[in-house]
C-alpha cells in the first residue's frame, strides 16, 4: 500500500475543490493540531466548540505542513491569499477527516480490532497489541485518539501494517455506531457494561446498546468478543439465536476461553488459561482480576489471528500500560504512588483499590470526583466507599463535592474517622497528603481526568 495521498486524491476523496497550489504534491501524514505538523504532513483545520481550525492554516504552513484542508465558510468570510502550497477547500472539514480514513481503511489490507467498553479500553488495547506485535507489524491508537477526530487520524497513520488495533470511545448513542462504520473491524471487542457516561446515557441498557453499535459496521464474516462475567453482555449472549459469530471469556461463568487457579499478588498475577481442553499457565506483570480479563481477551485475538499460543503467552508476559494508566512511581523514603489519575468509572475504581488492597504497607487511598453520573452520581460514589472498606485502605482522602460520598459512606462501613479526610481542592488535598506521607507507604491516585490529580502526584514528589 501507498504512503499518504497525492493533493489531486484528496480533493477527489472528499469532493474538495483546490483553491491554489499544485495537486500533484503528496501527504502523507494528518493532523489538526499545528504542533505536531511533521514531514509531508497535511493540517486539516476542524471547527471546535471555542476556536476555528481553518484559522491556523498559514500557521500550518509556516510550521512545514505540505498542503491544509480548510472549511469553506472560513474562506469565504476570510481574505486568503493564494498561496504557492496548496490549500484545499472543503464544506466540512470534519466529514472530509471522516471520508480520507473510510478511504484508506478500505484500501488497506490491514485486519482491523475493535475495542469500546465502559472500564478496560485502553490497557486491553495495550494487551491484545502486545499479543498481535510478537507477529505481526501492528498499529494502535495512541493517547486518547479514540473519537470522532482521533480515530480517523490513526486509521490516517496505516503504512503497510498487516492489523490494527483501534479503541472507541463514546460519551452518547450513534457515536460508536460513526466510528464502527469508519474502522470496518474484523475483530470487535466489548470489555464491559458499566456506568461510565451513565449521566448522558441514562441507563446501563442504554450504554449496552451504545457498545453494540460496534457491531454496525464490522465485517460480514466479524467475530465480537465479550466478557461474559458482565451481567448485562452475559443476558445478550444468553438471548441470542445465533451465537457463532461471538466468542466469550470468563472467570466466573463458563465461557470458550477461562481462567481458573488465579493467584493476585503486589505486583503481578499468576492463573491458567483454559480453551479447548488445554491448560496454559500464564503470568501478567500487571496486578489486578481485570487484568487477568485483559489476557483472556487478548488471548482470544490471538486465537482468532492464528497466532502461536506460546507468543500468545510471551505477549501477556511482556505488555506495558500507556503513561498514567496503573503507572508507577517511586518517590522520597521509599514511597510507591499507583498513578491511576487518567480517568474513572465505579468498576474501574473498585479495580484500582483491589490493587492497593494487595500491599502489606499501608495504603492510602486518594480519590476524586467520577464526572458525568449524572443522577447516579451520589449512589455510585458511596459503591467505591464501600469498596474502600472492602480492601481495607488505611487512609482515605477525597477530593470534590462528589467524592465527599466516598469519604461518607466509608465512614458508615466503619472506617475509623480520624483516617478520613475530605477536599474541595487539590491544594488543600497535596498540604494534608505531605502531612501524612510516612516512609514505605503505597498511594492510590485515582479519579476523573478532569480533576487533574496529576498536580497533586507532582506536589508531592518535591
Amino acid at each position: 500500500m501507498k504512503k499518504g495521498f497525492t493533493v489531486k486524491e484528496i480533493v477527489n476523496i472528499c469532493k474538495a475543490k483546490l483553491y491554489c497550489g499544485q495537486d500533484d504534491i503528496i501527504c502523507e501524514t494528518f493532523t489538526n493540531d499545528t504542533r505536531k505538523i511533521i514531514n509531508k504532513a497535511c493540517y486539516i483545520g476542524i471547527k471546535g466548540a471555542n476556536f476555528d481550525g481553518s484559522a491556523f492554516y498559514d500557521e500550518a504552513f509556516k510550521k512545514g505542513a505540505n498542503a491544509v484542508i480548510i472549511e469553506e465558510e472560513y474562506w469565504q468570510n476570510n481574505s486568503i491569499s493564494k498561496s504557492n502550497k496548496p490549500i484545499i477547500i472543503v464544506k466540512n472539514s470534519k466529514k472530509a477527516l471522516k471520508e480520507l480514513a473510510t478511504y484508506k481503511r478500505i484500501e488497506s489490507n490491514a485486519k482491523i480490532v475493535g475495542i469500546t467498553g465502559s472500564v478496560g479500553k485502553t490497557s486491553t488495547k495495550d494487551m491484545v497489541y502486545s499479543v498481535i506485535n510478537k507477529k505481526f507489524k501492528t498499529l494502535k491508537t495512541e493517547g486518547n485518539f479514540n473519537n470522532d477526530i482521533g480515530l480517523p487520524l490513526t486509521l490516517l497513520r496505516l503504512n503497510g501494517e498487516d492489523v490494527a488495533v483501534i479503541e472507541m470511545g463514546m460519551n452518547h448513542l450513534g457515536e460508536i455506531d460513526y466510528l464502527s462504520h469508519i474502522a470496518k473491524p474484523n475483530i470487535s471487542i466489548i470489555t464491559n457494561v458499566g456506568t461510565a457516561h451513565i449521566g448522558n446515557l441514562g441507563s446501563r441498557e442504554n450504554i449496552l446498546k451504545a457498545k453494540l453499535e460496534i457491531l454496525n459496521g464490522m465485517d460480514k464474516e466479524g467475530i465480537l468478543i465479550i466478557n461474559n462475567d458482565n451481567d448485562l453482555l452475559h443476558n445478550y449472549y444468553n438471548n441470542l439465536n445465533n451465537k457463532g459469530k461471538i466468542m466469550t471469556i470468563g472467570i466466573d461463568n463458563p465461557s470458550d476461553i477461562t481462567a481458573t487457579d488465579i493467584s493476585l499478588a503486589e505486583n503481578h498475577s499468576t492463573f491458567n488459561i483454559n480453551y479447548q481442553n488445554k491448560t496454559y499457565k500464564v503470568t501478567c506483570n500487571i496486578p489486578g482480576r481485570v487484568f487477568v480479563y485483559n489476557s483472556l481477551i487478548a488471548f482470544a485475538v490471538g486465537i482468532l489471528l492464528n497466532i502461536d499460543v506460546s507468543l500468545i503467552i510471551k505477549g501477556i508476559s511482556s505488555f506495558e500500560l500507556s503513561k498514567n494508566r496503573l503507572e508507577y512511581l517511586k518517590i522520597n523514603n521509599n514511597i510507591k504512588v499507583i498513578n491511576d489519575a487518567y480517568n474513572a468509572s465505579v468498576d474501574s475504581m473498585k479495580s484500582s483499590l483491589e490493587v492497593l488492597g494487595k500491599y502489606k504497607n499501608r495504603k492510602i487511598a486518594v480519590l476524586g470526583d467520577m464526572l458525568e453520573l449524572g443522577d447516579y452520581s451520589t449512589n455510585l460514589h458511596e459503591e467505591v466507599g464501600k469498596a474502600v472498606v472492602k480492601n481495607k485502605i488505611d487512609i482515605l482522602i477525597t477530593v470534590g463535592p462528589n467524592a465527599k460520598n466516598i469519604a461518607m459512606q466509608a465512614l458508615k462501613e466503619n472506617m475509623k474517622e480520624n483516617n478520613i479526610y475530605s477536599f474541595l481542592t487539590n491544594e488543600e488535598a497535596s498540604i494534608k497528603i505531605k502531612e501524612l506521607l510516612e516512609p514505605n507507604d503505597v498511594v492510590l491516585f485515582k479519579a476523573s481526568h478532569g480533576m487533574k490529580l496529576n498536580e497533586i502526584i507532582e506536589k508531592i514528589k518535591i
